[in-house]
């Protein structure tokens, strides 16, 4: 069987964009609005030398809201996938849920297994991979990665760029708490290096 990491999209693979007609940071909703983070393929090349597959797990309820279309969001992955092709590296595998229970446009409005911080996912990922999630990880910036990752059975990486980790309180509210935390998806081939490392002295 294979081993993966798992990505989240938005604050992982690239930056988070704030919409002046929303008031809020979100996903980016159109192509434009799309950048890569910085060292993004030079990580996916470092896992796939360890020997993972490679797959993005992504909630997009901007779907469900009405914020894009879904012609929208195959442009932005279209932006995404050319530009780690230019560095070098790519994706075995997308997934995406579009829904959400209080959305607007209504094929997309739904409860659904898929949605994060269900694993529904990575499940599939794990069917259509052939892949050991005990062995693998997943790496985001939310609460709801983690817990997605947990429920899977995979390690989890939390990407917190702050020094200060406003986030750990609601982390300790609700009784989540990542394998790792780190700074930067860097950050997160470092600590899957290590890890490797030890796994290999101890199949010796």
């Amino acid at each position: 069987m294979n081993r993966a990491v798992f990505l989240d999209r938005d604050g992982v693979i690239n930056a988070m964009v704030y919409h002046t007609e929303f008031g809020l940071v979100d996903s980016p909703a159109n192509p434009d609005e799309f950048t890569l983070m910085p060292h993004v393929a030079e990580a996916l090349q470092a896992f796939r030398q360890m020997g993972f597959v490679i797959a993005l797990i992504s909630n997009q309820p901007g779907i469900a809201k009405g914020k894009f279309s879904p012609q929208l969001l195959d442009a932005i992955t279209d932006k995404m996938v050319a530009g780690l092709a230019e560095g070098g590296a790519y994706l075995d595998a997308i997934y995406y849920c579009k829904h959400h229970p209080e959305g607007t446009v209504m094929e997309y409005r739904q409860v659904c297994d898929c949605r994060k911080p269900k694993p529904g996912m990575l499940l599939k990922a794990a069917r259509d991979l052939d892949i050991d999630l005990s062995l693998s990880y997943f790496i985001g910036d939310g609460i709801t990665d983690v817990q997605a990752g947990q429920a899977a059975g995979t390690k989890t990486i939390l990407i917190y760029p702050s020094s200060k980790c406003y986030l750990c309180t609601e982390l300790n509210n609700r009784n989540v708490h990542p394998d790792f935390i780190v700074t930067n998806l860097l950050g997160a081939v470092a600590i899957i290096q290590e890890e490797e490392s030890l796994r290999k002295v101890e199949d010796k």
